[in-house]
């Protein structure tokens, strides 16, 4: 296991989140520094990791309310799978989603390192990294082996206590030649890849810096890993994951491998130098046709389960900085600033599946019914690593990418019809009833009564990114509501990127993010009334909350009645016309 790392600061340099109350303070700052609230947020955002992690914890932790917890994971299967991060509110660790986060985050950090290194951040980055990729390594131990899960679901979900009491067995699900799982083994390639090229400092832009935290031993053992998981993924039994695995079904299940291959491919040229693993890329994007889930009307949203506009925006970084790379294609190529710029011109233009709800947020819906600010954050990421690397500043795209992916991030922080920054431990109207068994600090735990006991959160989940508001812009603030309020690490992800964006940004950084500009109490006053109407919460459906089954069934009844009062009304009419008509001499 390779350790070494950059120093963490100690003392009083070490990075704490401030109060809330903070968020709320218009800095004294110089006319031409960075406003301080951009590096707290920043900061924050990757403090939340440091809650979310399991394991022994280091001495040097810097959340006094966490334990060491799951320290025997792997045990039931001979391995050493403690450490890692709990995936989101509970307290399973699941290794597709942890992929994409850490590729993600890598991805972000090559492109906008100069933010990090400016916020003093690069440590705490570094460290958050290397908990996740050391534990990944844990589970890649052998070549065609993966664990993709540790925790029951069922288990889990039935458990809103702390740490210390964390339901066991703790059941470890693996990948292998014999019950394989093509995108998981991808996407974790895909992940030791972005990070091998990170600690590599390769990068994807003319015009900007990764991260000061080279490291070329630790990028060589993320690189071998990076391969072996691609050789795993291509020379097996091709199938999606939890068809190995039924038990990440549930949570995580794949819709399918064949976007993962393709960006794992594109991202192994890129940490190997490869102009062979980019013409695979290529050759996979046009066999696939990937293409297909760019154009507008059948456009994807980028998430853990989604990854065809990560592609595009990739191999268009990947074509303009690494010409070379292009040279073994056989004539199989692909416009990728073409498929890459129809999605982000039909999303801007309103010709795409996604569209604007009326306080402005990016909507797709089906992908943002549940955790509404993770389409609109990964969009406006992507939008940000092409216009900044791939688009000429004087091209009007670039200027109009940049301002859409800008009203996304200014929704998450604050302008919005709520008045919320959606990030907890930002500002006094951030959310406090994030749902999260860790932050709740219930002892003992009801689960019966989550929205009420405690009646307040023990603790603070600063950084934490939440699921975010309904179709309607409303946002209720509900512990028990999952949809809205659960964190997750891959929330965080899109977020941190931005921010870091914004930091290295000279006109952005040196004013003040919106959030600061709101009236703490704003929230209460605009809250809305009543409760929910999501997956996690039906008490707000009222009338509203047939299914489509119950839909037809309401609509056969409405249509039976009506033929029956017809029908009546019909006869009605004609005894009342028989009745009433003059009577006919008889003839004959």
């Amino acid at each position: 296991m390779v350790t070494a790392q950059l120093s963490l600061p100690t003392g009083n340099a070490t990075y704490m989140p401030p109060d809330a109350s903070f968020g709320a303070q218009p800095s004294n700052k110089t006319v031409n520094s960075v406003d301080p609230h951009w590096p707290s947020l920043l900061g924050n955002l990757l403090w939340f990791y440091e809650a979310q992690r399991s394991g022994k914890l280091p001495e040097n932790k810097r959340v006094p309310w966490r334990n060491d917890s799951a320290v025997e994971d792997g045990k039931d299967a001979g391995v050493d799978l403690s450490g890692g991060y709990y995936d989101a509110g509970d307290y399973v660790k699941f290794t597709y989603p942890l992929s994409f986060t850490l590729m993600s985050i890598c991805w972000g950090a090559i492109d906008f390192g100069t933010g990090y290194d400016s916020a003093n951040q690069t440590a705490y980055l570094d460290d958050m990294l290397r908990w996740g990729l050391d534990w990944l390594i844990k589970a890649h131990p052998l070549a065609n082996t993966l664990f993709v899960q540790v925790g029951d679901s069922d288990l889990d979900n039935a458990y809103w206590g702390g740490d210390q009491g964390i339901p066991t067995p703790r059941a470890s699900f693996q990948i292998n030649e014999t019950s394989p799982g093509t995108d998981a083994a991808a996407q974790a390639s895909a992940a030791f890849s972005a990070c091998s090229a990170l600690y590599a400092n390769h990068s994807l832009s003319s015009q900007s810096s990764p991260a000061s935290l080279t490291n070329i031993t630790y990028a060589s053992t993320l690189l071998n890993h990076a391969q072996q998981l691609y050789g795993f993924a291509t020379n097996t039994s091709q199938r999606t994951y939890q068809t190995s695995v039924p038990a990440s079904a549930d949570a995580y299940a794949s819709s399918g491998y064949t976007d993962e291959l393709t960006l794992a491919a594109l991202f192994l040229a890129l940490a190997s130098n490869s102009s062979q693993l980019y013409a695979q890329g290529v050759s996979d994007y046009n066999q696939f046709n990937l293409n297909q889930y760019v154009k507008p009307g059948n456009d994807q949203v980028f998430n853990w389960d989604s990854k065809s506009p990560g592609v595009v925006v990739l191999g268009s970084q990947l074509a303009k900085m690494y010409p070379s790379l292009t040279s073994n294609t056989d004539g199989n190529s692909v416009n990728w600033t073409r498929d890459a710029e129809k999605y982000f011109d039909a999303m801007l233009d309103g010709n795409s599946r996604g569209f604007l709800t009326g306080g402005g947020l990016l909507w797709y819906s089906g992908d943002s019914d549940e955790a509404s600010l993770n389409p609109s954050l990964n969009a406006a990421m992507l939008l940000t690593h092409y216009a900044t690397s791939v688009l000429d500043t004087s091209s009007p795209k670039y200027a109009s990418y940049l301002s859409f992916a800008q009203s996304q991030l200014n929704y998450t922080l604050g302008s919005n019809p709520m008045h919320v920054p959606y990030i907890v431990g930002t500002h006094p109207d951030s959310p406090r009833n994030p749902h999260s068994a860790i932050a709740t600090g219930a002892s003992p735990y009801d689960i019966a009564n989550i929205d009420t006991v405690p009646e307040e959160e023990r603790y603070v989940l600063y950084g934490a990114v939440v699921g975010g508001p309904d179709i309607r812009d409303r946002f209720w603030d509900l512990r028990s509501d999952w949809v809205q309020g659960e964190v997750a690490l891959d929330y965080n992800a899109p977020l941190l990127s931005l921010v870091a964006y914004s930091i290295m940004n000279d006109t952005i950084s040196k004013h003040e993010p919106v959030f600061v500009s709101i009236e703490p109490g704003s929230y209460d006053r605009v809250k809305p009334k009543g409760t929910p109407c999501d997956a996690a919460v039906s008490s707000g459906c009222g009338i509203h909350a047939f299914k489509s089954g119950g839909k037809i069934a309401m609509a056969v009844i409405v249509t039976v009645v009506g033929v029956v009062v017809l029908g009546l009304g019909s006869y009605w009419i004609y005894l009342v016309t028989r009745n009433s008509s003059p009577m006919l001499p008889k003839t004959g």
